[in-house]
């Protein structure tokens, strides 16, 4: 079995963080066990020309200092719990909030933050694993973790699995921006969710509890719009100044512990040819198109990072599951293995 190629990325506390480089077809990965994180993904245009379609930092000094959470692994929980309250088979749990008083990703501590190991890797695959001791960001249950990279010709798929000794929460999310252009932003590349329902969120981007219709709204991302037609219709309409970070209501979605996957997205970038077809088996998938990405900030090959340069396509359960018993359960038991697949397929025309 041929290995990937593998290097010292940085160090983290003095401990070496490796890279592990993976090879199939005319694809290229980068990933780093800090965070269990994607760090570049070369992909060929229509003439065959490669770019590096994610975000990213050239050391560990980037991703140490950013809270964007590029490329990263999130957890145990993703997105947003309204005062880090977790209320579980009928015991409070208070965990850490790290965005104003609410918790983010995780906590201040999660799963991005972790050095993971490598358990297993070929020239196309790696697998990562790490622990979550009890009570670790205020989550109950020590958890054992794995994430797995494999890539093909076409495709870099993510599977993301859990098991628990206690009840406990879990809903992880893989968090690159792309760009299908590998430079500039994405404002005039177009993207399509072929979701009919979307989270509506309110102060702090928690989301209400409520389900509502995409249907003549700006939110209604079915017939591929260009991303910078979105953004302005939203700025017009004061929705969101800078664009989407919503959750939208997947259809067909496979749901926890399905192997079968369900078209979550496309993005496509009409100048290069590129297309990325983003298909999952979670039932939500937070669009976030960059708005509040540090203008200026150094990024990966001597440039900087931008309002717009990506966009966020994070497989999930529907935000903040915990707090809205009507939303799908991200509840995990000992005994179950939480599974979520995301396969990112890539061509060019």
């Amino acid at each position: 079995m041929t290995a990937a190629t593998n290097r010292i990325f940085g160090h983290l506390d003095g401990a070496p963080v490796p890279e592990v480089t993976l090879a199939a077809g005319p694809l290229r990965a980068r990933l780093i066990a800090f965070g269990a994180r994607l760090v570049a993904l070369d992909v060929p245009d229509r003439t065959g020309a490669l770019a590096d379609v994610v975000l990213g930092f050239d050391g560990i000094e980037g991703y140490l200092a950013s809270d964007a959470y590029l490329g990263a692994t999130c957890g145990r929980v993703a997105n947003r719990i309204a005062g880090g309250r977790l209320h579980l088979n009928g015991t409070d749990h208070q965990l850490d909030c790290n965005e104003g008083g609410n918790h983010l990703h995780g906590g201040s501590a999660g799963f991005d933050r972790k050095l993971w190991q490598i358990e297993e890797q070929t020239a196309s695959s790696v697998t990562f694993t790490a622990e979550s001791a009890d009570g670790e960001m205020g989550y109950p249950g020590r958890c054992t973790l794995r994430v797995c990279y494999r890539l093909s010709a076409t495709a870099l798929s993510v599977v993301m699995e859990a098991q628990t000794d206690r009840p406990t929460v879990m809903n992880m999310a893989h968090h690159s921006y792309f760009n299908m252009a590998g430079a500039g932003t994405v404002l005039d590349q177009r993207l399509t969710v072929p979701a009919a329902f979307y989270t509506p969120v309110g102060p702090g981007l928690l989301t209400t509890g409520e389900i509502l219709s995409v249907e003549g709204t700006p939110f209604d991302l079915r017939g591929g719009p260009r991303i910078g037609e979105v953004v302005a219709a939203m700025a017009e309409a004061g929705i969101a100044p800078h664009g989407p970070d919503h959750n939208y209501c997947l259809p067909q979605a496979g749901g926890r512990g399905s192997s079968g996957l369900h078209l979550a997205a496309v993005m496509e970038d009409p100048a290069s040819g590129r297309r990325m077809e983003v298909s999952a088996t979670e039932p939500g998938l937070q669009v976030y198109v960059g708005g509040m990405l540090p203008d200026g900030a150094p990024a990966k090959a001597g440039t900087r990072l931008m309002r717009h340069a990506g966009i966020a396509l994070e497989s999930q359960t529907f935000p903040g599951a915990p707090g809205h018993a009507h939303f799908p359960s991200c509840r995990l038991m000992p005994g179950e293995t939480y599974r979520h697949e995301t396969r990112f397929t890539f061509s060019a025309g």
